[in-house]
């Protein structure tokens, strides 16, 4: 309680002091939702915040300095609204940015998600996010870096926003020691988005390892008005242990709404297979977004990771499976933004 107090005393402060900016918002995303998961362990019901987008509490602000020179900072932090905690260990832990932007672009500064996993995030029907999220059935490898998200101590650049629909961005965080070598990662991602076509391909490298963690991935997607449809393909590396990956999702707008769905598969070469690090996978979601407004969102899930050989994946708050079990997950919930 005394943590959650000091947090909203400083969020309080900075919403109090930023009236010398040119603007400041606050803003944040609540996700609840009824959520049923089946594995070995039996079936699991919960109040679960996640479901579609993940919930979050945040304040930003941009300074005009002149000159097309914009300085902007961003502070986000992860919200548990089932419970009404916070993450005390990293207040502003999804986000907590200082920019400087201009014709040049964006200089970012401080801990933000790499670029390679906005590129999965962009493409994946489900954000990566709840039950459906196609990064359910990604692996570590083994290695000390593991599947790429943020990164602490990040340096980056994104490019200017006028390309005539090209867009991308690099980011360098460095590890700061051998107590977080783990957090040591260089990223990239190129794409072009323009009317009906988006195509991307990213690429990052994470950890000091003799062998780094690395993650490549290329996609597509193609809005035909009835139906958007979109493809990813990707490989994640780690010495000599390798996972390759594919998905294929589509969302269909139906009346005040829309239906999503994704069919993924993961399949790990003989040495991840031997070292008992990873397995093949399929992972299958079917959603439903009802939509009651621009903030508010009624949705539904239905996912299914079918395990394969040693591999033990399972849905998002999924309980444990044998190695080549399946994991089964529902959920339904409101998401609102604000």
């Amino acid at each position: 309680m005394k943590k959650s107090l000091i947090a909203l005393a400083v969020l309080g402060s900075l919403v109090g002091t930023a009236s010398a900016q040119s603007s400041v918002t606050l803003f944040g995303l609540v996700d609840v939702g009824v959520r049923q998961v089946k594995g070995a362990a039996g079936t699991v019901n919960t109040l679960s915040s996640d479901g579609r987008s993940s919930s979050r509490l945040g304040v930003r602000g941009v300074e005009d300095l002149g000159g097309g020179l914009k300085a902007s900072f961003w502070l986000e932090g992860a919200l548990s609204p089932d419970a009404g905690s916070v993450d005390a260990s990293r207040f502003w832990g999804r986000r907590a940015t200082v920019s400087l932007s201009g014709a040049f672009g964006e200089v970012r500064l401080g801990r933000h998600k790499i670029a390679a996993r906005l590129t999965i995030d962009d493409f994946d029907p489900y954000s990566t996010t709840g039950t459906g999220a196609v990064t359910a059935i990604f692996s570590g490898l083994g290695s000390k870096a593991g599947v790429p998200n943020r990164a602490d101590n990040q340096v980056g650049y994104v490019l200017p926003g006028d390309l005539g629909g090209v867009y991308g961005g690099a980011d360098v965080a460095a590890g700061e020691g051998a107590a977080t070598d783990g957090n040591k990662t260089m990223s990239g991602r190129l794409g072009y988005k323009a009317g009906p076509v988006h195509v991307a391909a990213a690429y990052s490298v994470g950890g000091v390892d003799s062998n780094k963690y690395k993650l490549g991935v290329v996609a597509g997607s193609y809005d035909f008005g009835v139906a958007k449809a979109s493809v990813m393909l990707g490989q994640n590396k780690f010495a000599s242990l390798k996972q390759s990956w594919w998905q294929v999702g589509a969302v269909v707008p139906v009346g005040s709404g829309e239906l999503l769905f994704s069919y993924a598969d993961a399949n790990a070469n003989n040495a991840a297979e031997l070292g008992k690090v990873a397995g093949d996978a399929k992972l299958f979601a079917l959603g439903y977004n009802h939509i009651l407004s621009k903030r508010t969102t009624i949705y539904a899930t239905l996912s299914q990771i079918k395990n394969e050989g040693v591999a033990k994946f399972v849905v998002a708050g999924g309980n444990a499976v044998n190695a080549g079990g399946t994991s089964r997950g529902a959920d339904v919930g409101i998401r609102h933004s604000f």
